[in-house]
């Protein structure tokens, strides 16, 4: 999967005709963003960091690497990889946008999860 496969963005951003296959990354729904509007393919919340990782992490730059060494590793059990393998399966088609909440979409994890499957196609 190159670049152009996987991509990152706000789910706060409005949906593009190139946005291809959305899929939500984050475990909880976006505040003030009613469903209809999300226009999503799937919400991958099985493929989210725990809550603990979460809370502990808090978007911190500084911890960026911590927590993607921490994230790999919840995401090699079952229902992370079922999630992955479900999101492999959009891409195969055609382009997959990752989106989440966040401000800063490059230290989270749909940015971690853009490099996972950019990697192992």
């Amino acid at each position: 999967m190159t670049g152009d496969t996987i991509r990152v963005r706000r789910v706060y951003e409005q949906p593009s005709a190139a946005d291809g296959a959305r899929v939500l990354v984050d475990r909880l729904w976006p505040r003030g963003l009613r469903k209809d509007a999300a226009r999503l393919d799937d919400w991958a919340k099985d493929v989210a960091p725990s809550a603990e990782l979460r809370t502990w992490y808090q978007h911190d730059p500084a911890k960026f690497g911590e927590f993607r060494r921490r994230y790999m590793a919840e995401l090699d059990s079952p229902g992370p990889r079922e999630a992955l393998n479900r999101i492999r399966a959009l891409a195969a088609n055609g382009p997959v946008t990752l989106l989440t909440a966040t401000r800063d979409p490059d230290i989270s994890e749909a940015a971690v999860l853009a490099g996972v499957l950019r990697e192992t196609g």
